[in-house]
């Protein structure tokens, strides 16, 4: 499973990157809003730094919601980087916007599916990634994970070639639940990445080494 990281902070990107695990980075409005990025030009430029930190496929979405403004959009993002995927709404404009692209040769990423029917679409349109949000589902008692499920099931008997990007992660055990079903790729925030280096007896087994090794050559 590739692990792509959700934020537009270069900072967390390079912490992930360094650590040698990261395949990708997915961003949004809201996550370049909190890095108080604004205004056209300096969105333009974050993405570029941002694909400047990293080897893999980098989301940018557009923010218009009718076709011409998707894919006057998707064509400038596109044109920015190579590493760049165009991040685009589950919407029947949306869908036609991954139709375009597609044929364009352009890559996308199908953001805000929250049902098997709208990842199907999507595939069928071409979307290179399509993204479940589990976290949003799970925020209104709905299981996340069985969409995930659910969703690799149909692909997998069509051969399917869209990849299964499971969004909107919370929790280290969401990153692990994904891995078990069989997700493609997750985007997670940095603290749910680091999580997974953590375990107590970890923690408690490296102070007995180390005890161990002191007490060793304290003789």
């Amino acid at each position: 499973m590739k692990f792509f990281i959700d934020t537009a902070n270069l900072e967390d990107i390079r912490t992930a990157e360094a650590l040698g695990i990261l395949d990708g980075v997915t961003t949004n409005p809201s996550l370049m809003a909190r890095e108080k990025i604004t205004g056209e030009e300096a969105i333009l430029s974050h993405y570029q730094r941002i694909c400047d930190c990293v080897q893999g496929d980098v989301s940018a979405e557009v923010i218009g919601t009718s076709f011409s403004e998707m894919l006057e959009e998707g064509e400038r993002l596109a044109a920015l980087d190579p590493q760049i995927v165009v991040k685009v709404p589950m919407t029947k404009e949306g869908i036609q916007a991954i139709k375009y692209f597609s044929d364009k040769g352009i890559r996308t990423n199908c953001t805000l599916v929250f049902s098997v029917g709208q990842a199907l679409l999507a595939a069928k349109a071409g979307a290179t990634y399509v993204s479940p949000f589990v976290g949003r589902l799970d925020d209104i008692s709905t299981d996340g994970m069985a969409l995930i499920a659910a969703i690799k099931k149909v692909y997998d008997n069509y051969q399917i070639s869209t990849q299964i990007l499971a969004a909107s992660i919370r929790s280290p055990m969401h990153i692990i639940q994904c891995a078990s079903i069989g997700a493609d790729v997750m985007t997670a925030p940095l603290s749910a990445i680091l999580k997974l280096l953590e375990h107590p007896l970890t923690n408690k087994g490296l102070a007995g080494f180390l005890a161990d090794y002191h007490q060793a050559i304290s003789k």
